[in-house]
Parts: C-alpha cells; structure tokens; sequence
C-alpha cells in the first residue's frame, strides 16, 4: 500500500490497479468498502471501456478482438512514482498484453492529491500512438452505506428530472425510465439495485452528497452510475466518461456512443474528488 494524507484524511492505494483502498477522517472512520464477500474491489479503474461491449467483442479497424467487462487497467499492476506526504501518482502504459485485447499505445496515469479533508484523483489518458486512440475512461469508488440503509439519501447539486437508463444483459437498453430522483434527492433501498446500476446519461450535477460525504466530478464525466449489489452495505457512486454498447451495437469502437477519441500526441484530463466535512 501507498499511504498519503494529512491531518484531516488518510488515503490508501495499492498499485494493482492503482486501487483507492482505504480513505478514513481524523477520528479513523471508514469512507471505503472493504472489499467483502458479496464484492471483492474497492474503487476499480474503468479503462479503455466503461461497462460491457456487445458479446464482449469489438472491432477496431477491420478485426474483432475481446475484452471483458470495464477493461484491463483494474486488473494490471502499475508503477507508482512521485510519492511524497499527500500526493502519489500511478502509471500504466501499453504493452504486449495490453495490445492483445486493445491494439492502441496509451499512457494511462492516475493521480491522487489530498487538500485540506478532499482526496482527488486525477486521470490523465496520453495518446504516444500514429492514430486516433478510442477510450472511455470511469469510476467505480464504493462507499460505506451505513445502516439503517433505507434512512439514507443522495442529495444532487441539482434537481435532476431527466429519465434514468438500465442495463439489459449487461448492455444499454433502449428504454428510458422515470427517474427515481424526487428533486435533488435519492431515497436509497436496495429495491432501486434488483435491476443492476441506475444510469444518468443526462446528469445535471457535478456532485453529489452521501451522509458526510461529497463527491464532485468533471464536466468532461458526463454520465454517472450509481450501484450496488442488494444486501451489501456499500454503495458506488461512479462518474463516466463512456458506458456500455447499446443493446444491438456491432460497429467499430471508434463510432461506438460515449466513446472518446484523442488525437496522437495529445492528452485528456479526467477528475473526481471526495471531500469529508
């Protein structure tokens, strides 16, 4: 583990994956699923895809290759460099593996800075290739839903009357739903998971607050998950840059919807942070 922090919180990555594992106040209280039984991860990574892909199958010019649920990067081990008391980045780059499943160079860096009670984490996506790099880019941090769990709420910066989307076999389906967002809050339960993640694909707010949590996000992250597996005493609030194929999608990644396209030689920068009052 790498430990960063200050006299307000402490954070806790590992370099697999680059993983948020620990994020606690001064008193030693808690903020991150420790990674129980009914979900074995903490705060996963989503890279190069957010969600699923069709059969977990693409195609990038002209072949078809696979590649399972939210990618690789959660998975890979990544070089950490530039540690100091409250600051520690994380490095992944292409290699022989990584192109097997995803023929494109990129450098992927995570990095996480704490301020005063605020943890961010920063992703910055290079593109060293000759050709346009297809990405999405999310994430997945877990929190502690303490209990009673039907007596918290999701207050929204926003009031957010738009539909809601759901997953249909793991990809998006075509049906939009009411939203069961009342204003600018969510009463949670776990009815509102037996149908897999609430997805926000017109999200008005930048942040959100949880109890003594509030989770901010980018405007470049325009789409929010939020999920949890029913029993489990955790929930995830995920800001996305990209999310499944729509139900029927079997074109080339660099035209699937939500996907990002960088340039060669240029670089994207992705933020979301947790402050703790």
């Amino acid at each position: 583990m790498v430990t960063i922090g200050n006299e307000h919180i402490t954070a806790q990555i590992r370099p697999m994956g680059a993983e948020l594992c620990s994020l606690t106040d001064a008193s030693g209280t808690e903020f991150i699923w420790q990674a129980g039984a009914a979900w074995p991860r903490h705060s996963p990574v989503l890279f190069p895809i957010v969600g699923q892909v069709n059969g977990d199958e693409y195609r990038a010019n002209g072949k078809t290759y696979h590649l399972g649920r939210h990618g690789f990067a959660r998975d890979r081990e990544f070089a950490p460099w530039g540690v100091t008391q409250d600051r520690a980045s994380f490095v992944l780059a292409d290699d022989e593996a990584t192109r097997a499943v995803y023929p494109f160079k990129f450098h992927l860096t995570l990095d996480y800075r704490v301020t005063g009670a605020a943890l961010r984490l920063t992703y910055l996506i290079a593109n060293p290739g000759d050709d346009p790099l297809p990405f999405s880019i999310g994430g997945h941090p877990a929190f502690v839903w303490p209990a009673p769990k039907d007596a918290q709420e999701l207050i929204f910066a926003e009031p957010e009357p738009a539909p809601i989307r759901r997953l249909q076999n793991g990809l998006l389906s075509p049906v939009r739903y009411e939203t069961p967002i009342r204003g600018q809050t969510l009463a949670l339960s776990d009815d509102l998971f037996f149908d897999d993640a609430l997805i926000l694909d017109q999200v008005k707010s930048r942040a959100v607050t949880f109890g003594r949590l509030r989770l901010s996000w980018c405007d470049a992250m325009p789409q929010l998950g939020i999920w949890n597996k029913p029993g489990a005493d955790f929930i995830c609030i995920e800001p996305w840059a990209g999310f499944s194929d729509p139900v029927g999608y079997a074109g080339e990644l660099a035209q699937k919807p939500g996907i990002q396209l960088l340039a060669p030689g240029q670089q994207a920068e992705f933020w979301w942070e947790a402050s703790i009052t």
